[in-house]
């Protein structure tokens, strides 16, 4: 049980339309404190990203680093812009850096779809899409970021997958899977690989396997990633958690946020055993930066997430309340008709934040 009421938050706004939707977000969490028994936020916000890069030469300076490992969450808007590069081509993106300094190997990306938003799936509005693809975060395909090899002739990068970080990230996806059951989900938990072809992937399956046996409350099942992406845009009220490697897995939440409605109907976190990031699943868009119509949906929902894990974390059922009720608001809003311009409606940034706060009340 924490020791007091109050949460200190890092807030990272970043890049593009980050501070933009940060905003919104910012909003709804003074709202539900203001309406909240026993819950109080302390926010300090600090610099990272590709601006920051191109004023000091530095993504991410010590001072936020450190900052955030005091804190007791990160919330973060969006890093990274194309036109701003490090030296050897690769775009800053202090996110994934995050994800190495605090070892937050589980990458949690929901996707549900909300009452009134369309989906390109046909039945998916009567049927549902409720669904949570977890990426390990911090090895696969990502753990040779930096460290590849090219030569005149070829190009080399190095898969690693760990027993360490594998039995954790299996681990945390069952307990997630067994929490959903709870709620009235399925209790079901895909492990998504390349097995057949793949040694490092029959590994990754292998360790699976080991970790189900110690949760039989959740039901285990096998798939192949090529076989998951045609499920997905065909049934995909047939998954409820699917766990896989970091490629994949970056590749799979982009799909299944497409299946909800777009990139800013998606949040997501990065959690490890004692730190935890949370941020929309979309980039920094600057091609509509300063437009105004920034759909913020996404980090509202993120900011949820926050408060959801808080309240686990530390035992404090006022946090979970609040992420209840942010939730319940968000769908309220688009029930009644909301319409961000994502996906051709007439709301921008400030109308979708006004129709979620009225919805808290």
């Amino acid at each position: 049980m924490k020791a007091n009421d109050s949460f200190h938050i890092a807030v990272l706004p970043g890049d593009g339309i980050g501070p933009e939707v940060m905003a919104p977000a910012r909003e709804v969490l003074a709202r539900v404190e203001a309406t909240t028994q026993n819950l109080r936020f302390r926010f300090t916000q600090a610099p990272a990203g590709a601006g920051h890069y191109r004023e000091t030469g530095t993504a991410l300076p010590e001072p936020t680093v450190r900052l955030c490992e005091e804190t007791d969450a990160i919330l973060l808007g969006a890093c990274g812009l194309p036109h701003i590069r490090y030296p050897d081509g690769t775009e800053i993106a202090p996110q994934v850096e995050l994800r190495f300094i605090f070892d937050l190997y589980a990458g949690v990306r929901p996707a549900r779809l909300l009452p009134g938003v369309p989906s390109p799936i046909v039945g998916a509005a009567e049927r549902g899409i409720d669904l949570v693809v977890i990426r390990e975060s911090t090895e696969g395909l990502f753990a040779s970021m930096g460290k590849g090899v090219v030569t005149h002739e070829e190009a080399r990068e190095t898969l690693v997958i760990t027993r360490r970080t594998s039995e954790r990230l299996f681990d945390f996806s069952f307990r997630l899977a067994a929490r959903r059951k709870a709620r009235g989900g399925r209790g079901m938990l895909h492990c998504v690989d390349k097995a057949n072809i793949f040694r490092a992937f029959a590994f990754f399956r292998q360790l699976f396997d080991e970790r189900a046996a110690l949760h039989p409350e959740v039901t285990p099942q096998h798939i192949y990633i090529d076989a998951c992406s045609a499920a997905l845009v065909r049934r995909p009220w047939d998954f409820d958690v699917l766990v896989t490697e970091n490629m994949f897995g970056d590749i799979l939440s982009d799909l299944t946020a497409g299946l909800i409605g777009g990139m800013g109907m998606a949040p997501s976190a990065d959690i490890g055993d004692k730190h935890a990031v949370f941020q929309p699943c979309h980039g920094t868009a600057p091609d509509i930066m300063g437009k105004g119509i920034a759909n913020p949906t996404a980090m509202i929902l993120s900011a949820a997430m926050m408060l959801d894990w808080l309240a686990d974390r530390h035992d404090h059922p006022p946090a979970a309340e609040a992420a209840a009720r942010i939730e319940q608001a968000v769908d309220r809003a688009f029930a009644d008709g909301l319409r961000p311009t994502e996906f051709g409606g007439p709301d921008g940034t400030a109308a979708v934040a006004k129709a979620v706060l009225a919805a808290l009340g």
